[in-house]
């Protein structure tokens, strides 16, 4: 899931974006108001975190053209300003939910859990693919009955992939929703950490699940007998990858 942070408070966005990135959340930070509807107007967010007290345009203001470009994406408004006009006012431009300051990182990340199951498709706590569970609260996969380990980005992945099994997703949409504005589209990131997942899913004799599709992207489930896969690796170029190269990227 990739989220939207908006917050002029260095310290707050620095350890709400940790907190949320250790979560496996992808996290793109803005500061002000314009910077805001700039990001959204060039990438896809499944959520936005957006502070009422910002530059330029503040938070209401935000979410109100947000909704007026017929922006759907579950908006949570997280501000100091906990007067019952001010929760009214930010509800009534668009927002879908209010959190106000200071609060525990566990109720921000359940608020944001209910936002996501609201946001226009079932998010189950559990995922099931074939053999393959996920459960998304504790972040744990097993197959077979055998435990998975995977790091945080590698969750990640996964979990995109299984909660659009049974269609191919391509690289753009996997950056779009898996990575961060820092992703380099012209490095091979994608590609390493679809093998590095494939090789711990898709073992000890298991039917394969992670399947390349040559020239479209990724196909996660049970293939259909017959059907065109590719199960070569996905060969990384010669040379490191350079997914953690800076600068802003848009994936829109």
């Amino acid at each position: 899931m990739r989220l939207l942070l908006v917050e002029d408070d260095d310290r707050i966005a620095r350890f709400v974006a940790k907190g949320l990135r250790e979560q496996a959340y992808a996290v793109d930070v803005v500061a002000t108001g314009e910077d805001a509807l700039y990001q959204t107007a060039i990438n896809s967010y499944d959520l936005i975190i957006l502070d009422v007290m910002i530059p330029e345009k503040n938070g209401f203001e935000v979410c109100r053209e947000l909704r007026r470009s017929g922006q759907r994406t579950p908006v949570l408004m997280l501000t100091a300003r906990d007067s019952l006009e001010d929760r009214i006012t930010g509800l009534d431009h668009g927002a879908d939910d209010y959190l106000t300051k200071p609060f525990e990182f566990r109720e921000l990340l359940a608020r944001l859990r209910a936002l996501l199951r609201r946001s226009g498709e079932l998010r189950p706590a559990q995922i099931v693919v074939s053999d393959l569970v996920l459960d998304t609260g504790a972040q744990a996969v097993s197959r077979g009955g055998r435990t998975i380990p995977l790091t945080t980005k590698e969750y990640a992945l996964l979990e995109f992939l299984a909660r659009n099994a049974g269609r191919v997703v391509g690289r753009a949409e996997i950056a779009e929703h898996v990575w961060d504005e820092s992703f380099d589209p012209f490095s091979n990131l994608i590609e390493v950490y679809v093998n590095r997942v494939r090789r711990k899913i898709d073992v000890h004799g298991a039917k394969p699940l992670l399947h390349t599709r040559r020239g479209a992207g990724y196909f996660f489930g049970v293939a259909a007998e017959g059907a065109a896969e590719s199960r070569e690796a996905d060969a990384a170029p010669q040379g490191r990858a350079r997914g953690n190269t800076p600068g802003r990227k848009s994936h829109a």
